[in-house]
């Protein structure tokens, strides 16, 4: 087999490489070299400089990636793309051939995941500590042609190791997953993820979850990340070394699991779901005439409200939907202040008790019956979902319009009442999205 060894630099945002370099090797010496710096037609950030020691000026006469395209597609061709995560130095060297319309494939080796493989046991797999701990020196570090003409080295170690031959050879199947996962992620953590619905958590090396999602199915959907070469997922992968999951049943409640992982970790790759808001309370209060009223404030200066929204606009809109249903009148919902009677400009159905045209009585007959409606639809519901094996059975609980949370019962458990499942009840908080993720089900069911 014949390989090529690359390492690029890059203007880091925007990944434009800086610097490439490729030594040729057949397995037993290096057969031909390609070095240089590039223009990458954009701006090099100060951090980036600091780093490679390469700056604005140094490419500003350097040929464009556009002008290196004929070397490079000459010197890897019918060779193996070997780089340290080579996904990430692919991937760069893929999307920028893409911008001048050329299409490049290559079969392609990880050094990390080999040297995982079949030299196991290092705390570090970087670059550099792994080369310290195998007593690989490497000139002028942080640089592309030092940076491969290191991985060489190792690339040739890796060779030396007992069974290498047939490792390589499994890592090269057109159906092998190693080459996709990320460098630093052992393949057993992936093999654990079952086919099956619940969240899962990206975690880096210092245990922190970078990233939580939800998935009906968690190994495909892990492994799409993967397959995503974004500039975010590849910063993703590169960071992850450990996923972790919890099974769900259905996606209902791994929806509610993801929103309240998200709030919990405040993870760095997610930017949805970590708000917290204002909640606002409906409620109710007789007048000194015995008109019932329905009315709503935020929720700490409400007592005893009956349903919860977090958004001032949608307890109007809620009200207004009962207004008309229940022929209530707007300015008794407090739709409409300091009037004398309701002139609301969408709702006509007032039965007249703001014109004395009906009794009391009546009126707060129908208001009741918006309550009771109210009640039975939204308030106070238990959604069965799919439990997370054949054995049992799963549950969302709401209660006086809070979410209280989910829980799991085993088919063989007897429950008679709602309060019998607060034994089982996984307490949530509950919020705008929970709302949001709820409000359709509850409304189908």
């Amino acid at each position: 087999m014949m390989y090529t060894i690359i390492d690029i630099e890059t203007t880091g945002q925007g990944n434009k490489i800086t610097e490439i370099s490729i030594f040729k090797y057949d397995g037993d010496k290096i057969v031909d070299e390609f070095t240089s710096l590039v223009n990458p037609e954009s701006y090099i950030p100060d951090y980036i400089t600091a780093l490679t020691g390469i700056d604005n000026h140094m490419v500003s006469n350097a040929p464009t990636f556009k002008d290196l395209a004929d070397n490079i597609l000459s010197i890897t061709e019918a060779c193996i793309f070997v780089a340290h995560n080579v996904n990430f130095d692919y991937t760069i060297i893929r999307n920028e051939f893409k911008a001048i319309g050329i299409d490049f494939t290559r079969k392609k080796l990880c050094t990390i995941r080999l040297a995982r493989k079949l030299i196991p046991g290092h705390h570090s797999y970087s670059l550099g500590k792994l080369c310290t701990a195998l007593g690989i020196t490497i000139e002028d570090r942080h640089r592309a042609r030092g940076d491969a003409q290191a991985t060489v080295t190792l690339f040739k170690q890796i060779l030396e190791t007992k069974d290498s031959e047939s490792v390589i050879s499994d890592f090269l199947k057109k159906n092998s997953k190693e080459a996709t996962l990320p460098p630093h992620l052992p393949s057993t953590v992936f093999n654990n993820i079952p086919n099956a619905p619940g969240i899962y958590y990206f975690k880096n090396k210092k245990g922190k979850v970078i990233y939580v999602g939800k998935a009906k199915d968690l190994k495909k959907r892990v492994l799409g990340h993967f397959y995503d070469k974004s500039d975010k997922e590849l910063s993703l992968c590169r960071e992850t070394t450990d996923i972790d999951f919890e099974l769900s049943g259905g996606e209902l409640i791994a929806l509610l699991m993801e929103d309240a992982a998200i709030k919990h970790h405040f993870p760095e790759y997610n930017v949805a779901s970590k708000r917290n808001t204002t909640a606002y309370g409906i409620f109710t209060y007789e007048d000194r005439n015995g008109i019932i009223h329905l009315a709503f404030n935020t929720l700490k200066r409400t007592v005893a409200p009956f349903i919860t929204f977090y958004h001032i606009t949608d307890c109007r809109n809620f009200l207004e939907k009962l207004c008309m249903q229940f022929e209530l009148c707007p300015k008794y919902c407090h739709l409409q202040e300091g009037v004398q009677q309701c002139s609301h400009y969408k709702i006509t159905s007032c039965g007249g008790i703001c014109k004395k045209e009906e009794s009391v009585e009546t009126y707060n007959q129908r208001v009741n019956e918006a309550l009771n409606y109210t009640y039975n639809k939204t308030l106070n519901k238990i959604i069965k979902q799919p439990g997370r094996n054949l054995e049992e059975q799963a549950f969302i609980q709401i209660k006086n319009g809070i979410y209280l949370g989910y829980g799991f019962i085993d088919n063989s458990e007897q429950i008679t009442n709602s309060e019998a499942l607060e034994n089982y009840l996984i307490p949530q908080k509950d919020n705008i999205d929970v709302q949001k993720i709820l409000r359709r089900q509850i409304m189908n069911t």
